[in-house]
C-alpha cells in the first residue's frame, strides 16, 4: 500500500495540472463595453465586493458597474492619476496624483473627491496600502523614492530612498514591500518596519520591467519585462525561478491565487496566460487576443476575469475607449 501512495499524488498533481492547462487554453474575450472619454490611462483596480472597476484617467477616474459593464460615474478633480488604491474600512479611495505630487481621496459612496494630500516625492504613479504598517505607499518615479501617508492623519509622515526608477510594487502585508526598479532592471526589497530597502536583486534576463504581481502562499514574485519575459523570483531571497516569454511591450502583471494563473497584459493586443504547476514549474498555455493598447489590467480571482482598458473596444463596428473582459467560454 506504501508503493500507492507517490502514484495517486503524482496522479492528483498530473490532474491539477491538466486542468489549469484546459482553463487557461479556454480563455477569450467575454464582454466588450464602451464607455467613451477622451484622455489617456493607467492602472486599473478592481473592488469586487464593491462590483466596480476604477479607471485612473488623467483628470479624472472613471467608475464602471462590473456587473452591466456601464459608467457609474467619474472622480473629479485628479491630476495626472495613475493609481486608485481602495482602502475599505476608510470607505475612502486614493489617487495618486502625478502631476501634482499629491495624493488624492476620495468618498467611496458619492464619489466626491477630497482635499488632496501633498507629498515631498515627485510624480508619485504606482501606489499601494500595506496592512503591517497601515499606512499608503507613494512610489515616485521622478525622485527615486516612496513616500508613506498615514490615510488617518491625512499626512506624509516618511520617505524612502529607493535605488532606481520605481515602477510597480506589491506588498506580502506582512513587513516586506517589493516595487521594481525599470531603469536597473532589478527588485528592491522594502523592511516596512525599518524603513528603508534591505535587498536589492537582479531580474536579469529581465530588462525594463514594469508590471508586477505576488503570490502570497508560494513567497514568488512576478515581473513582466519590457524585453518580452517575465521573470519569476523568490520573495525571500531573490534567486530566480523562472524565465517565460510574453507579448511585446508589457505594462501590467497579475496573479489569480484561486486558479494558480499568471496574466502579462501586453501593448501588441496580446494577454499572455501562465500555467503555474507548483512554486517552482510554470508553462506559457496561452496568448490571448485582446486589443492593441490593451496593457493595463485588473483581475477577479474569484470569477477567474480579467478586466482591461484598451483605446479601440470595438462594438457593432464603433470603436472607443472601454474595457475588455477575459474570461473560460
Amino acid at each position: 500500500m506504501k508503493r500507492a501512495l507517490p502514484i495517486i499524488i503524482g496522479a492528483l498533481v498530473i490532474s491539477t495540472a491538466c486542468s489549469a492547462a484546459s482553463l487557461a487554453a479556454n480563455y477569450g474575450v467575454l464582454q466588450r463595453y464602451p464607455l467613451g472619454g477622451a484622455g489617456k490611462w493607467d492602472y486599473l483596480t478592481l473592488d469586487a465586493n464593491g462590483q466596480r472597476l476604477y479607471i485612473a484617467r488623467g483628470n479624472r477616474v472613471m467608475v464602471m458597474d462590473t456587473q452591466t459593464g456601464k459608467l457609474a460615474g467619474e472622480v473629479t478633480g485628479a491630476n495626472g492619476a495613475h493609481r486608485v488604491v481602495i482602502v475599505p474600512e476608510q470607505h475612502r479611495g486614493y489617487v495618486s496624483n502625478g502631476h501634482a505630487d499629491s495624493v488624492m481621496p476620495m468618498d467611496l459612496a458619492t464619489l466626491k473627491p477630497l482635499p488632496a494630500i501633498a507629498i515631498s516625492g515627485k510624480d508619485p504613479d504606482a501606489m499601494l496600502f500595506d496592512k503591517a504598517s497601515a499606512k499608503l505607499w507613494t512610489f515616485n518615479g521622478h525622485s527615486n523614492n516612496a513616500s508613506v501617508i498615514d490615510p488617518v492623519s491625512e499626512k506624509e509622515t516618511a520617505t524612502v530612498a529607493l535605488p532606481g526608477k520605481p515602477e510597480f510594487a506589491v506588498t506580502d502585508d506582512s513587513g516586506h514591500i517589493y516595487v521594481n526598479l525599470e531603469n536597473t532592471s532589478q527588485i528592491a526589497d522594502i523592511d516596512v518596519k525599518l524603513g528603508k530597502v534591505v535587498n536589492t536583486w537582479s531580474l536579469a534576463p529581465c530588462d525594463g520591467p514594469t508590471g508586477l504581481a505576488i503570490d502570497l502562499k508560494h513567497r514568488r514574485l512576478f515581473s513582466a519585462c519590457a524585453n518580452q519575459k517575465l521573470v519569476v523570483l523568490d520573495a525571500d531571497d531573490g534567486h530566480r525561478v523562472a524565465s517565460l516569454p510574453i507579448g511585446s511591450d508589457p505594462d501590467a502583471a497579475a496573479y489569480d491565487s484561486v486558479s494558480g494563473t499568471i496574466f502579462s497584459s501586453n501593448a501588441d493586443g496580446s494577454l499572455t496566460v501562465i500555467r503555474q504547476d507548483d512554486a517552482d514549474h510554470y508553462a506559457v498555455v496561452a496568448n490571448v487576443a485582446t486589443a492593441k493598447g490593451a496593457r493595463t489590467m485588473a483581475v477577479d480571482s474569484q470569477q477567474h476575469k480579467v478586466y482591461l482598458a484598451a483605446p479601440d473596444v470595438t462594438v457593432n463596428g464603433q470603436g472607443t475607449f472601454g474595457v475588455l473582459v477575459v474570461g473560460t467560454h
